[in-house]
């Protein structure tokens, strides 16, 4: 009840946590959901024929790049390109038309790598554009009809994220880094509020068993973090069509689970920190190096396998792997146990260490 009534007068920084985790939730998916487009892109056309107006028009009809902005000049390339005012610059020389007759055709392409998302979709929409012109060519210099090499198209079909959308990707992966920082931020609070109030000792004096101040503590940390995954699913459901596949069941009562072990890390860091501010930086500091395993900058996959080796032993990662699961593939736990089973061995580890070290820490 304590806790609670102290929820109530600070009411703002509930609020702030799940509407503002909310509201980023909403910008993140937004951002990521809508593919990348109408990338600037500068053309310096010497040879202003037919042939390389079509091979500008076909980089346009990609629908990655905006409509080009000639130019008569080099230089106005090189300026524009430090300035960061384009991300694709197309040079094509005096006689192209002539070249796509013989066969022989060189242009020059730059893309701005400073900017390595836009340029690695620039490169994959230049890239099919060529592929299709130099396939064109070849064709017609062999004389041969282009009906014939139909059979040489493959049956591509993509399973659970048919659209092949960012934001069924990306935002699972916020829901768990965002539910995480709640948890976390909230136990880690808990303790260093009292100490920082100097009001830790009149609880440590009244009649209650360690394990009952720390149920106290943690009870309503559950609820507002359970409260938060809830408001962040049905945000991702209903603004980004992120489905729920599997059973919502499961999925909440693993949820459950995942936040009784982000919130026994919460409470290690409040007996730790001396004051509200160095908990806060504690929680940011281990919450960023879980950001590393979650695979949402980069897939873990692809990392070290060192890396990949520690990941296992990380929570966030586990749970992201059971949430996109549940909610992209519909699996129970004949294909989840595993992540289960991991899951539950770290968070029995860490609680039990975690709940004896806060014992003897407020003992």
């Amino acid at each position: 009840m304590k806790e609670f009534i102290h929820l109530r007068n600070d009411w703002w920084l509930p609020a702030f946590m799940l509407f503002g985790g909310a509201l980023e939730l909403i910008l993140v998916g937004w951002a990521t959901s809508r593919p990348i487009a109408n990338l600037p892109m500068m053309v310096l056309d010497r040879d202003r024929s037919a042939a390389s107006r079509a091979f500008i028009v076909a980089l346009e009809n990609t629908g990655t790049f905006a409509d080009a902005e000639f130019v008569d000049d080099e230089d106005e390339i090189r300026a524009s390109m430090d300035r960061g005012n384009i991300s694709i610059a197309v040079m094509i020389p005096p006689g192209y038309g002539d070249q796509i007759v013989s066969g022989s055709v060189s242009l020059s392409i730059i893309l701005n790598g400073a900017e390595s998302v836009p340029a690695r979709e620039a490169l994959r929409a230049v890239e099919g554009v060529a592929g299709e012109l130099g396939e064109r060519i070849t064709l017609e210099r062999l004389n041969l009809d282009p009906g014939e090499f139909e059979g040489f198209i493959p049956s591509l079909r993509v399973w659970f994220n048919e659209t092949l959308s960012e934001a069924l990707y990306t935002t699972p992966a916020e829901m768990g880094l965002m539910l995480e920082f709640t948890v976390m931020l909230f136990a880690a609070l808990s303790f260093t509020r009292e100490r920082e109030l100097g009001t830790l000792e009149q609880l440590l004096v009244m009649p209650y068993s360690t394990m009952e101040l720390i149920l106290g503590k943690a009870f309503p940390v559950m609820i507002i973090g359970f409260c938060q995954f809830l408001l962040m699913l049905g945000m991702v459901n209903v603004f980004f069509n992120v489905p729920v596949r599997g059973s919502l069941i499961l999925l909440l009562t693993l949820a459950i689970f995942y936040i009784a072990v982000e919130l026994t890390k919460g409470m290690v860091i409040s007996v730790i920190a001396k004051t509200q501010h160095q908990a806060f930086l504690l929680v940011l500091l281990v919450g960023m190096a879980d950001f590393m395993f979650t695979g949402y900058a980069a897939p873990v996959e692809s990392m070290p396998p060192v890396i990949q080796f520690v990941a296992n032993f990380i929570p966030a990662h586990q749970w992201l792997g059971i949430m996109r699961g549940i909610l992209l593939k519909a699996s129970d736990l004949t294909v989840l146990w595993p992540q289960v089973l991991t899951l539950t061995v770290i968070g029995a580890m860490i609680g039990i260490i975690s709940m004896r070290y806060v014992r003897r820490a407020l003992s």
